[in-house]
This record gives C-alpha cells, structure tokens and sequence, in this order.
C-alpha cells in the first residue's frame, strides 16, 4: 500500500514539473501514461530512492560543513583564551603554573604555544632552588621547543628570538668550542628578528649584549677561538651602542 502511495506521489510530481495533466490523457494519450506510470514505477524501486536522498543527503553534509565550522571557531576561541592565559601568568611571574599550563601543548604544531613553552621552560630552569640534573634537562627543553616552533614558522620573531637564546643557554653545557660556534647562529637569529620586529627590545638589549661581549673579549680567549675557528666571531663596543640606540630610534 505504501509503495503505490509512493508511487503516486512521485508520479504526480513529476507530472507536475513537466507541465503535463492527468485528466486530460485520452485515446492515444493512455499509451504514453501507461509508460510514464512503468516508468514511475521503475523509479520507485530504485531511482525514486535517490531522488528522495538527495535532500537528506544535503541535509548531512550542511551538518557536517557546519559542525567543521563550528569546531574551527571553539578551537580558535579555546587558544586564543590560553594565550591571553599564558601572558597573564608570565607578566604575574607565575612561572610554574605558565609552565604546566603550556605543556599540555608540548606536541600542538602551532608556534605561538611552542616558543612560550620554550620561554617557560627557560625561565623555570634559572629558578634558584631549581636542582642542577633537572635545570640541565629544562635547558635542553627549551631548546627543543624554540627549534620546533622555529620549524613550524620561520616567520615569527619570536621564534627566532627564543631559538638564539636557548641555543645559548646549551652552549653553556656542551664546552667552548660549541659556545663559540653558536655565537655565528645567534646573532643570525637576532637580526632576524629584530628585522621581523624591529620594536621588539628583547632582541635588541640581546644583541647589543652580543656585540659587547665579543667587544670585551680578552686578547688571550681571542687566540684560542682563532686556533680552533679561522675567523672567530668579533664586534666593537660603538657596534655595540649602536645596536641598542640606533635601532630603537
């Protein structure tokens, strides 16, 4: 029953839409009715049923676009709030909770989370009661995280900045000669970033403090990094000044 009620629906419709009344069929006309009706009924055994889908099928796939949609919208609003999070935490020097706060990002490819791990990493590490094996370890972290943020994007000067200083901070534990040959990658990085951010005063006062301590080198470590480097890195105490006035202006 319900299929010859099915069968009358989509008949007259289609009637309809071709602009073609039923009562009026006579004579000749009974032929092309009674193969429009096999035709009918043809469709609603199998093309009826993909007719009748296709508003479900719109149906589902406006819910799903709109569900991606919506989904983008809360994860865009979720980080924005954890940055603004983040931020709050760093300018109250709430070091070990910003710390556990970003970790639970620690594998996000978004670089905005991973150069503020980095710097909470950093931070958490010159902590005065921090024990030595676990500074080390959080030095090492930081690093990590710089790195892949800077693979992420190469574009943002943060991640350039924090990069320079955390490649800094493991020469400290892996000896002179590597100190020394990080000095060429920090310096590189600082440009960078500053050209990224020209206002950017951490990356400036880091630079001129750059070229102050190549400036202020003693004669005696200049030779030891001339046997081991041909041309060892070398700066001026004007370039120094320079950097951290001139740029600024």
């Amino acid at each position: 029953m319900s299929g010859q009620v099915l069968t009358r629906c989509v008949s007259r419709t289609l009637l309809s839409t071709s602009g073609v009344k039923c009562a009026k069929f006579r004579g000749t006309n009974r032929n092309y009715w009674t193969n429009f009706r096999r035709k009918s009924a043809s469709l609603t055994r199998g093309g009826a049923v993909v007719l009748l889908g296709f508003p479900t099928m719109s149906c589902l796939l406006y819910e799903a676009h709109h569900r991606v949609q919506s989904s983008a919208v809360v994860h865009a609003l979720e980080k924005e709030e954890v940055l603004e999070q983040a931020d709050y935490l760093y300018s109250c020097a709430e070091t070990e909770k910003l710390y556990q706060l970003l970790l639970q990002y620690k594998n996000s490819d978004d670089t905005e989370f991973l150069w503020r791990l980095a710097r909470a990493s950093r931070d958490l590490s010159l902590l005065p009661d921090m024990e030595a094996g676990r500074k080390k370890q959080l030095v090492y972290e930081a690093f990590e995280y710089a790195k892949k943020a800077l693979e992420k994007d190469d574009s943002s000067f943060a991640a350039h900045k924090w990069y320079a200083i955390c490649i800094s901070d493991v020469g400290d534990y892996e000896g002179v000669k590597v100190k020394i040959g990080n000095s060429y990658i920090i310096r590189q990085h600082l440009e960078t970033a500053i050209k990224l951010n020209p206002k950017d005063a951490t990356s400036l006062h880091i630079l001129g403090y750059w070229c102050f301590a190549f400036a202020e080198l003693p004669w005696y470590q200049r030779k030891v990094a001339a046997v081991i480097f041909a041309s060892p890195p070398t700066s001026s105490y004007e370039e120094s000044i320079q950097t951290s006035t001139v740029r600024t202006c």
